[in-house]
């Protein structure tokens, strides 16, 4: 049991208010949402080792999930129960609203790069042994690829980004090699000729429009061509107040559109592809890697820095609606946090 400081906003909780039962269908209102947080634990089970009352800690809370389904495990509340192996102690340094940008983006990366059904890379350490491979991040600056990029360095991976111009310094400061940016009308063809000489080992497709290029780039490289898919193309910015059912229909043709095409591309291109879901490291071995092996030391020694950093609304929870207003307006290598 965690006793909140920080809570950080996804842009899922503004598309689950927009789109009604398209997203997350098996929840049932009331309920709470919310899967970022940091705090304090105020209790802990019977077969818990690893924490004691007083530790500082961030977690993923899971209640979201459909094998969870429950409120008490939502991060949008003042106490918020946690799994064990979904949580991490964090250094006294590290700033309450700072560590609560973690959680979800950090989880998804860590599926799509080491999930076995994923990328399958190599595991992140604090002495990385180089792999000699390159993989490709699309979306870099956002949460999801700020983490990402931090953990395939600490595996031993080069990587090659891309992100806005301005955000060209931030992501090769977390460790990128290149940056490309992704509204160039080059951009695909500049990559693959990055890639030229360089061993692939494949790619992270954050962001509208990260897939289909991903799946561009990766023929004309040497290894690995699997494409991991951290995004799906339902624009939930073009939703209005209205019944959900009829703009999820308008957009039909759109997502028809891009199965067939990904289809298509990935078979006879021979590129494997998979959907990133960023609770499923709940229930593997992904979870004990990250969570308890490589991030507790990684944040004391400094290996793994904290980031996006977090742009913060307010200080109670009754902030949350306006910073659930404020993540649907766009932010750029920031994520919004409410601070309690």
């Amino acid at each position: 049991m965690v006793k909140n400081h920080a809570v950080a906003i996804n842009p899922l909780y503004w598309m689950k208010q927009v789109g009604g039962n398209f997203m997350y269908g098996w929840l049932k209102y009331p309920f709470v949402l919310g899967s970022d947080l940091a705090g304090e634990v105020v209790g802990v089970g019977a077969s818990v080792s690893r924490f004691k009352v007083g530790d500082r800690v961030i977690g993923q809370a899971v209640g979201m999930d459909k094998k969870r389904n429950r409120s008490a495990e939502g991060a949008f509340q003042e106490y918020t129960v946690l799994l064990a192996h979904m949580a991490a102690p964090i250094p006294d340094s590290l700033a309450y609203e700072r560590a609560a940008v973690l959680p979800l983006g950090l989880s998804t990366a860590a599926c799509g790069l080491f999930e076995k059904d994923q990328l399958a890379l190599n595991h992140p350490s604090a002495n990385p042994k180089p792999t000699g491979k390159t993989l490709l991040i699309w979306g870099g600056s956002t949460s999801v690829g700020s983490s990402a990029i931090q953990l395939a360095v600490a595996a031993g991976y080069e990587v090659i980004t891309t992100c806005l111009p301005r955000n060209f310094d931030y992501v090769k400061k977390l460790g990128a090699s290149q940056a490309f940016d992704y509204n160039s009308p080059t951009v695909v063809s500049d990559i693959s000729k990055a890639f030229q000489g360089k061993t692939s080992a494949g790619a992270l497709a954050i962001g509208q429009g990260s897939t289909e290029a991903c799946l561009d780039i990766l023929p004309a490289c040497q290894g690995n061509k699997f494409v991991s898919i951290a995004s799906f193309p339902i624009d939930f910015q073009q939703f209005t107040q209205g019944l959900p059912i009829l703009q999820f229909l308008r957009q039909v043709p759109k997502i028809v559109g891009f199965i067939v095409s990904m289809l298509f591309k990935a078979r006879t291109r021979r590129i494997g592809t998979n959907f990133i879901f960023g609770t499923t490291l709940m229930n593997n071995e992904v979870s004990q890697l990250i969570y308890a092996d490589f991030l507790p030391r990684a944040l004391a020694e400094g290996q793994f820095v904290a980031t996006p950093a977090p742009h913060v609304i307010g200080k109670h929870l009754g902030f949350l609606q306006a910073a659930l207003d404020a993540q649907r307006q766009g932010v750029s290598a920031q994520k919004v946090v409410v601070s309690l």
